[in-house]
């Protein structure tokens, strides 16, 4: 376990502002290609995104109008499309299927969807398509994640997280926000409360018996984990602590010396609050556990921190994730949103107190996607 596949080492040369790309910085070549040299819609959408204003001649198809790649844009748009487009989700973790680099010829079968594509791409790159074969860490493969899972060994598990994970405070006066959705009474401040006893426990922390407030000081985070929808009446609740409240922060990234990913606390915890309804199991035990550690809640990363900020999951370089890398700290910390749970019922004792109320109207909803391939399969040669 935590050997690195002889392609590994280069997989990631093409990840949009990875690792190496932000030690090596290349100086703008001329156009390879341009967003109509491609025949399959969704790449040539991409590269209309990534592609720039250039109004000279292609040197692949002739065209004035469309937005031009350097080799730097080329692999970002391969990547973006091959890599990133056929990211698998497992139950905890997920890896790419197909990946690319200069070392390998091309290995799968292209579908005629993007076959021209991917041989013009192959061809002007000097790169080879392959099925990724990803380290085992990235598809759940980690200790301390299987260890939470054992009764035999969750106990020390859950004790490491209170204790190795920091506390952080959520100061009087700093401001978050709770949302509902049709509370019966809208202007009282019990509406934004807890859910009283006996109606909760459907949540990725709530648990019969332990009553939690979620809220978020990122309001449309809110909107996102509410599962609102066009027709729904919303109200939305300012809060503030009425005294410093000290929270367990599983958004921080733990630096464990030594320790690859397969050992990693900090990757077991970050792929959990990346699962989904069947994890609950196991964040409702962190709860609990920090609870009777004697904090007054948990910071946890929003299971919509990725859709939020546009980032990659599970990323790496040279087969390590660069949760590792200390250099990417702020970028990794940039791709979560924090999210607050805070358990009993805060605003009924006191510790929190209602800052306004207001009605929240959508007024527009815009998303943000790109591409990815099907159809494709292993070239039976």
């Amino acid at each position: 376990m935590g050997k690195v596949f002889p392609h590994d080492k280069a997989s990631n040369s093409g990840g949009i502002g990875s690792f190496l790309q932000s030690i090596f910085r290349r100086r703008r070549a001329k156009p390879l290609l341009c967003s109509e040299c491609f025949e399959n819609q969704g790449i040539k959408l991409d590269a209309r995104m990534l592609g720039v204003n250039d109004r000279s001649v292609c040197r692949n198809c002739n065209s004035t109008s469309g937005k031009k790649l350097g080799r730097e844009e080329l692999e970002a748009l391969t990547h973006r499309f091959f890599v990133w487009g056929t990211l698998h989700r497992c139950e905890y973790g997920a890896a790419p299927i197909i990946q690319f680099n200069q070392q390998r010829n091309t290995e799968i079968e292209a579908s005629p969807w993007f076959e021209s594509d991917l041989r013009l791409i192959e061809r002007v790159l000097g790169v080879g398509f392959f099925y990724y074969g990803p380290r085992l860490w990235m598809v759940g493969e980690v200790e301390p994640l299987k260890d939470l899972s054992s009764p035999v060994t969750q106990t020390s598990i859950l004790k490491r997280i209170t204790t190795e994970y920091p506390a952080a405070p959520l100061k009087a006066d700093e401001l978050f926000y709770r949302l509902r959705i049709a509370p019966k009474a809208p202007a009282e401040q019990s509406e934004y409360d807890s859910p009283p006893l006996g109606c909760g426990g459907i949540g990725r922390l709530d648990a019969p018996g332990l009553q939690v407030m979620y809220a978020s000081q990122d309001l449309e985070v809110c909107i996102h984990e509410c599962r609102v929808t066009a027709e729904d009446e919303l109200f939305v609740a300012t809060l503030t602590p009425s005294t410093d409240l000290r929270l367990l922060d599983l958004t921080s990234l733990l630096f464990e010396k030594d320790v690859t990913e397969f050992e990693s606390l900090d990757m077991a915890v970050h792929m959990l609050f990346l699962a989904g309804k069947h994890s609950y199991d196991l964040t409702r035990k962190i709860a609990l556990a920090a609870r009777t550690a004697g904090f007054d809640g948990i910071v946890y990363p929003s299971y919509f921190s990725l859709l939020r900020t546009g980032g990659m999951p599970f990323e790496t370089v040279f087969g390590i994730s660069h949760r590792q890398i200390p250099e990417l700290a702020d970028r990794e910390r940039s791709k979560t949103i924090p999210n607050i749970a805070i358990f009993g019922r805060p605003i009924a004792d006191g510790r929190v107190r209602v800052v306004g109320i207001n009605r929240l109207i959508l007024n527009r909803v815009e998303y943000q996607f790109h591409f990815g391939p099907v159809g494709y399969q292993v070239d039976p040669e």
